[in-house]
C-alpha cells in the first residue's frame, strides 16, 4: 500500500545523474513552448481568461511531476476538459468551476487511497472512444466563430443552435481572419517537416502576431478581448462553499475526476510502452486530486495527463519528473516576462490550433474500428458519442456507463447456462464424460439406480442475470427425481442474488424429500456458500463433493441401499 502511494520523484532520486538532469531540463524547456499556446487557447475556449490556463498549467502541472505516479507524465489543462469546464462555467459561472474543480480532486484523492486506479482502465473502449471522438466534434465546433470571424454576439450553447447561427450569419464571415486562421493552421501542419525541435503551434501564433500588428489587419486578438494580460503571480482563494453548491456541481465535479482519472492514467499507460518503466496508478490518481485543489484554490481550471505534452517530453530526453517541474518553472518564467505580449495574439490563430487538437482527438480511425466490434458495442459508441455531441457530456458518461453495464450482464447472462440431465439409460438425454464414464463402468447394475438421479449443471457465472435461468430448471425437476446434484465446476463466481436462489432450491428439495449434492464446488463459491450456512448447515458436508464422479457413485449407491431396503 505504501509502496502504491509513492510519488515516483523519490525513486528515481536513487542514481539520478548530472547527464540525466540535463536532458530534463532540455526536455521540461521545450514542453514548456508546446504548452504556452495550448495552455491559453484552452483557457480561452473554457470561458475563462486566458491567464488561467497558464496558472493552471504552472501549479497543476508542477505538483503532478513532484508528487505523480509517472515518471514522465506532464500534466496541465487539456481539450478533454474544454466542453465541461465551458458548460460549468456558462451554468454556474466562474465560482462554480472553482468549486467543481476542488470537489472533483477530493474524489480523485478517495479513488487513490481506496486503490481504484486499476478500476478506472476498466472502462470499456467504446465509451472513452465515444466521448472522446464527441469532444472533439464540440470542441471543432465552437472554434467556428473565431476562425472565420463571425460577427456573433453570444454564441448559442446548444450543438444544434451553434450551427444554425453559423449558417445565418455566414454572410458575416471576415476574409482578413479568416486567411490568418487558414495561414496558422497551415503552419501547424506543415511545420514538422521543416524542424520538429521548434513547436508549429509556437511558430504559427508569432508569425501571425506579428503580420497582424505591422499590416493593422482588422483582427480580433486576445487584447481586443479580454484587454491587458497580468503577469502577476496568482493568489490563493478558498471559496465560499455551501451545501447546496455541493449538490449542484457533484455531478459535473465526478465527470471531471472521472475524465482527468482516465486520461492521466491512459497517458501514463502510452508513457509505460515508450520508456519500459510501469507507473503508480493510485498515486497518480491522488497526485492529480492534490494537483486540480490546488489548481482551484489559485484560480485555475481542471487539470490532468496530456498525452501528447507527456510523448513530447520522452522524445526530447525526459526520463524523470524533473522535466514535468522544469516545464512548468519555465512556463511560469515565460508569464512574468512574456505575458503582456500575448494580448497580441489573433483569436483565429488559437482556433487553428484547437481545430488541429480537435482534430488529433477524434480518433476517427479507431471510432470506425469499433464498428467492426459486437453490436453492443457499437450502440455504447453510438450512444456516447451523439449524447455528447447533442445534450451534454456528463450525462453521456452517466448513460453510456449505465447501457455499458446492462449490456455487460446481458452477455454474462447469454453465456450462463442451465444443463438438466437424468442419469437413466435413455439416449436422448445429455451427460457429461465424467458422467457417461462411470455409467459404462456401472449400466449393468445401476440402471434403476440412476433414475432417480437428475443432474444440474451450471456454466458460467451464476449471477442475478442468470438466476432465472436457474428458476426455470426448478420447474423440471422430475417427479421421479430423489436426488439432485448440482455441478459447479464451471462457476468461477456467485452473487446474493445467485445465493438466495440456491435457498430456494433448498426449500424446494426440503419439501419434495429430495436429497441435494453439489460437485466440483470452486474456492470463492464455496466460501459463499459458508458463509451463507449453506456449507455444513443447510447442506452437510458430506453432500460435497469434489467431482461429479464421486457424487453420482454416492448417489446410486444410495439409492440402491434404499431400494434393496424396500
Amino acid at each position: 500500500m505504501l509502496h502504491t502511494l509513492k510519488p515516483k520523484f523519490l525513486s528515481t532520486l536513487k542514481g539520478y545523474s548530472k547527464e540525466q538532469f540535463f536532458k530534463d531540463i532540455t526536455a521540461g524547456i521545450i514542453v514548456a513552448i508546446i504548452a504556452l499556446p495550448l495552455s491559453i487557447a484552452l483557457a480561452i475556449a473554457s470561458g475563462v481568461s486566458p491567464e488561467k490556463g497558464l496558472h493552471t498549467a504552472i501549479i497543476a502541472g508542477f505538483l503532478i511531476s513532484f508528487l505523480g505516479g509517472s515518471r514522465v507524465q506532464i500534466g496541465g489543462p487539456t481539450g478533454a476538459f474544454m466542453v465541461i469546464v465551458y458548460g460549468i462555467v456558462t451554468q454556474f459561472g466562474f465560482n462554480g468551476l472553482i468549486i467543481a474543480t476542488i470537489l472533483a480532486g477530493i474524489i480523485m484523492i478517495l479513488m487513490g487511497v481506496l486503490r481504484l486506479g486499476s478500476i478506472i482502465k476498466f472502462i470499456p473502449y467504446p465509451i472513452t472512444t465515444g466521448f472522446t471522438s464527441g469532444i472533439a466534434v464540440v470542441i471543432f465546433t465552437s472554434q467556428i466563430k473565431d476562425f472565420l470571424g463571425l460577427n456573433i454576439a453570444e454564441v448559442p450553447v446548444e450543438f444544434l443552435d451553434k450551427w444554425e447561427r453559423y449558417i445565418q450569419t455566414f454572410s458575416t464571415i471576415n476574409i482578413q481572419t479568416t486567411l490568418i486562421g487558414l495561414l496558422a493552421l497551415g503552419i501547424i501542419i506543415f511545420w514538422p517537416k521543416v524542424t520538429r525541435k521548434i513547436p508549429g503551434a509556437l511558430v504559427a501564433l508569432i508569425i501571425t502576431s506579428v503580420l497582424v500588428k505591422l499590416l493593422n489587419m482588422d483582427v480580433a486578438t486576445i487584447g481586443s478581448q479580454f484587454g491587458e494580460l497580468s503577469s502577476d503571480l496568482p493568489s490563493i482563494s478558498i471559496p465560499e462553499i455551501t451545501i447546496e453548491q455541493i449538490k449542484l456541481l457533484i455531478a459535473p465535479a465526478f465527470t471531471i475526476a472521472i475524465l482527468g482519472s482516465i486520461e492521466s492514467l491512459l497517458s501514463a499507460v502510452v508513457a509505460d510502452g515508450m520508456i519500459g518503466s510501469k507507473h503508480r496508478s493510485n498515486m497518480e490518481l491522488v497526485a492529480q486530486g492534490i494537483a486540480n485543489i490546488a489548481s482551484g484554490l489559485f484560480g485555475g481550471i481542471p487539470a490532468t495527463g496530456a498525452i501528447a505534452r507527456t510523448i513530447a517530453n520522452i522524445k526530447n530526453g525526459g526520463r524523470t519528473p524533473v522535466a514535468g517541474m522544469v516545464h512548468a518553472i519555465t512556463l511560469l518564467l515565460i508569464m512574468v516576462v512574456f505575458m503582456p505580449l500575448a494580448k497580441m495574439i489573433p483569436l483565429t490563430a488559437l482556433a487553428a490550433i484547437l481545430i488541429v487538437v480537435a482534430y488529433n482527438m477524434s480518433e476517427w480511425r479507431e471510432f470506425l474500428e469499433v464498428f467492426k466490434s459486437p453490436k453492443s458495442d457499437i450502440s455504447v459508441l453510438l450512444v456516447t458519442f451523439f449524447v455528447t455531441v447533442l445534450i451534454d457530456l456528463v450525462i453521456a458518461i452517466e448513460i453510456s456507463m449505465v447501457l455499458a453495464v446492462f449490456l455487460f450482464m446481458k452477455r454474462m447472462a447469454d453465456v450462463s447456462n442451465i444443463k438438466i440431465s437424468d442419469l437413466d439409460a435413455s439416449e436422448e438425454n445429455e451427460k457429461s464424460e465424467e458422467e457417461d464414464g462411470f455409467r459404462r463402468k456401472n449400466k449393468a447394475n445401476k440402471d434403476n439406480a440412476l433414475k432417480g438421479i437428475q443432474v444440474y449443471e451450471i456454466n458460467g457465472p451464476f449471477f442475478f442475470g442468470a438466476t432465472d435461468k436457474f428458476l426455470e430448471a426448478l420447474n423440471g425437476l422430475g417427479y421421479k427425481t430423489k436426488i439432485l446434484i448440482v455441478d459447479m465446476k464451471n462457476v468461477p463466481a456467485m452473487d446474493g442474488t445467485a445465493l438466495h436462489v440456491f435457498k430456494r432450491m433448498m426449500k424446494t428439495c426440503l419439501k419434495r424429500n429430495i436429497c441435494v449434492f453439489i460437485a466440483g464446488v470452486n474456492e470463492q463459491p464455496l466460501n459463499l456458500l459458508k458463509k451463507a450456512e449453506i456449507y455444513g448447515m443447510l447442506i452437510g458436508e458430506e453432500c460435497f463433493f469434489e467431482n461429479m464422479d464421486e457424487a453420482i457413485q454416492v448417489a446410486s449407491q444410495d439409492l440402491s441401499y434404499t431400494a434393496d431396503r424396500a
